[in-house]
């Protein structure tokens, strides 16, 4: 990868295991987001691959949904079946978007009818992540710290399920951050622990973005977000400069729906990296290569918030 030049004082992209296709577009936007302020930038970061590690004690580890065992053999398999018809469609490129996207909301509305039908509970989900294979990548908590402290806000957009991720937030970094919301898929449970319903419009992957906003739950109960919450979403999106952070290319839409003025798109490509290098380095601004961890990202947010 290239260097940036010498006039920006980034360490970031001198990172090793990292690319930059573009050092002097880089260069213009870090002075950009840098010149306009820590009050006009926001993160919006992907969670499973890009907050968590591809790589788990020498195996793959597991994403956020696909960790979650409701503690009934049958309505697993059920789910597993469901993944194995409708992922092939989630990848096929051939699908039309608007005949995909009415596939994704039936698969998601699917796997959450069968999490209520077959009596999804909290302690489930705790004991769910409790033994997961996932870890977050080393430099996340240092991350998460550095913008805390400049009230930048951290939007983290999932299709997957906010409950879990918020207890994966709880057992695995042990705090909470206030400026951290996640827009993901929110359960409703009763009083008995027991999930009886979803909160808002369906978020699939392919409407995980800004606009998802809209569909979140802005109010958490008291078993929900251990996290900040941002109930202004006015504010959120008058925040013009975007640090996008993500692990597919596909998460570039995650920034669609906000009017932004700077955008600096970081992408982890944790695998195949001779195959995926021409097309991650052409989609992203900076790249980190091999499940990399996140002290990249940390200088980076120290070039725009010095």
């Amino acid at each position: 990868g290239r260097r940036l030049p010498a006039s920006m004082s980034s360490s970031s992209a001198r990172t090793p295991g990292s690319v930059v296709a573009d050092a002097d577009a880089l260069a213009r936007k870090v002075a950009a987001i840098r010149a306009a302020g820590p009050a006009k930038l926001q993160v919006i970061a992907d969670f499973d691959g890009t907050l968590t590690r591809y790589w788990y004690d020498g195996s793959r580890g597991q994403s956020s949904h696909g960790l979650l065992r409701q503690g009934n053999e049958e309505f697993d398999a059920k789910r597993e079946a469901l993944f194995e018809h409708y992922h092939p469609i989630e990848i096929n490129p051939d699908i039309p978007l608007p005949e995909k996207a009415r596939l994704m909301e039936e698969w998601w509305g699917k796997t959450h009818g069968l999490l209520i039908e077959g009596g999804l509970t909290q302690e489930a989900i705790k004991k769910s992540v409790a033994d997961a294979a996932i870890a977050f990548r080393d430099g996340v908590v240092e991350l998460f710290e550095f913008l805390e402290a400049r009230d930048i806000p951290v939007l983290v957009f999932s299709a997957g399920l906010a409950d879990i991720i918020e207890e994966v937030f709880r057992q695995k970094l042990h705090r909470s951050f206030k400026n951290i919301k996640i827009v993901s898929n929110r359960m409703v449970f009763n009083e008995e622990g027991c999930l009886v319903a979803f909160k808002g419009k369906t978020i699939h992957v392919l409407n995980k973005n800004e606009h998802s906003l809209d569909m979140a739950a802005p109010v958490h109960d008291s078993l929900g977000d251990p996290n900040g919450s941002i109930d202004d979403y006015s504010l959120v999106k008058k925040r013009t400069n975007v640090l996008l952070l993500g692990d597919h290319i596909g998460d570039l839409g995650m920034s669609d729906g906000l009017n932004y003025e700077n955008r600096i798109a970081a992408g982890f490509l944790n695998t195949n990296t001779e195959k995926s290098l021409k097309d991650y380095s052409e989609a992203f601004d900076i790249v980190y290569l091999n499940d990399a961890p996140m002290r990249g990202v940390v200088e980076l947010v120290s070039d725009l918030c010095p």
